[in-house]
């Protein structure tokens, strides 16, 4: 048994696990420090760029690859110790070592102190998301866990739109080194109430119960999903989502005042706001059909990501190409809604490719190669590309480079589609 339920009897559920509830809600909050963390960077590019000296470029490093390199390899023994260990302790180690790293950010003077802060805060990320997926697979059944998973899922743009609202007052109204303090502090507060709230359910949960003594070696987990054609498409497929989405994420703050003269507060109320209705539409819609579509057809798990990149690039495009700032909000509404589609039904399609043993590696191995190549090179790929065009667009090739990327969508959703029939034949049923 693991560390938290290693006095339970074989079969029986542990006695100091929590509701599925009380998990859940825990689970979502710590994520959406997570994002808060991860993306208040975003909102505060401008005043960092302002007094540091820093490029587009350079600021794509710091929000991209500084970030994504540790965040993304050690993913993935920090989800196979899960695994084996205590899915929640690591989360809870995880909580505190980004949030004290997000407040070193605040003491940067210059380019490579503020790039190795964020190196840390990928340090600790890296531990938090992929045994979250595995504690949800714990906690309820199949037929639920689409919709568990996006629910977990309003993290990320509740988190986002928290970082960028209170990141943008605070840079506005005192100092941006003060944001980075603020919100690092308030995770570390949450980090005690989450231990004592959130327990590991071996035995007696929601799904088949395993032990760690059950757990396959990394290797093998590695191999098993080597050979199976849906992992590799629904990976690179969500990559390819992935590295415009993150893009536009982390970008569309600045482009927002470049390009639409938005102060720093009006950018931050203008982005949060779009994050919190769309973002939250978008991930409870996918969870929603994702449960009910895929329960018809498991190639829907892939399907219906891929309708959604599909229908997002075009309506991404009048939004950022659009010349007011009323009809950009309105005509970006619904592709930021399609842009988080994708979350709970590829999260959990992951879950299923897998014994119930192995989920936490799984996921691990999944978000390497998605934040890698979407988180790691998105954020950098359009900074570098708005600093290449601005001798040709100047002040507008942010809103170029976008523009370009946006082709990614596409690639996305080909990818996806063709997922569907290899998930059919991959997915490996749960023993009731």
């Amino acid at each position: 048994m693991s560390g938290d339920a290693s006095t339970a009897a074989p079969g029986a559920p542990s006695a100091r696990s929590s509701s599925p509830p009380v998990v859940l809600g825990m689970l979502l909050l710590v994520y959406v420090f997570n994002f808060v963390d991860r993306q208040i960077l975003s909102i505060l590019a401008a005043p960092i760029q302002r007094d540091l000296g820093l490029s587009d470029g350079e600021m794509g490093m710091l929000g991209g690859i500084a970030f994504a390199l540790l965040y993304s390899t050690l993913a993935v023994p920090l989800g196979a110790l899960a695994d084996r260990t205590s899915r929640s302790r690591v989360i809870t180690v995880s909580l505190v070592l980004w949030s004290g790293f997000t407040a070193m950010c605040g003491l940067a003077q210059g380019f490579w102190h503020i790039f190795l802060a964020r190196l840390g805060v990928g340090i600790g990320e890296a531990g938090g998301v992929a045994p979250s997926y595995a504690l949800i697979g714990e906690y309820f059944p199949s037929e639920r866990r689409a919709s568990a998973l996006s629910i977990y899922s309003l993290g990320i743009p509740l988190g986002s739109a928290a970082g960028v609202l209170v990141g943008g007052y605070i840079a506005a109204t005192v100092d941006w080194r003060l944001a980075f303090f603020a919100v690092g502090t308030a995770g570390l507060l949450v980090a005690p109430l989450f231990r004592l709230l959130v327990r590991d359910r071996r035995a007696g949960g929601a799904g088949p119960q395993t032990a760690p003594a059950t757990v396959p070696p990394l290797r093998e987990t590695a191999m098993v999903l080597a050979r199976k054609p849906a992992f590799w498409l629904m990976s690179f497929a969500a990559a390819s989502g992935s590295m415009i989405g993150y893009g536009i994420a982390f970008w569309l703050p600045s482009l927002l005042q470049r390009s639409f003269a938005l102060s720093l507060i009006g950018a931050s109320q203008f982005y949060g706001t779009l994050l919190l209705a769309g973002g939250v539409a978008g991930v409870l819609a996918g969870g929603w059909l994702g449960d009910r579509l895929g329960g018809r057809d498991r190639a829907f798990y892939a399907w219906l990501p891929a309708l959604a990149y599909l229908l997002a690039a075009p309506l991404f495009a009048l939004g950022i190409g659009s010349s007011s700032t009323a009809l950009a909000f309105i005509l970006l509404l619904v592709p930021q809604a399609l842009s988080y589609v994708w979350l709970g039904p590829v999260l959990s399609a992951i879950q299923h490719l897998v014994v119930p043993g192995a989920r936490s590696t799984a996921s691990a191995l999944f978000l390497l190669i998605n934040n890698l190549i979407g988180l790691g090179g998105g954020i950098y790929a359009l900074g570098a590309l708005s600093d290449f065009l601005t001798p040709i667009h100047g002040e507008e090739a942010l809103r170029y480079s976008t523009l370009y990327a946006l082709a990614l969508y596409v690639v996305a959703a080909l990818l996806m589609a063709l997922a569907g029939p290899s998930l059919r034949r991959n997915w490996v049923a749960e023993e009731r």
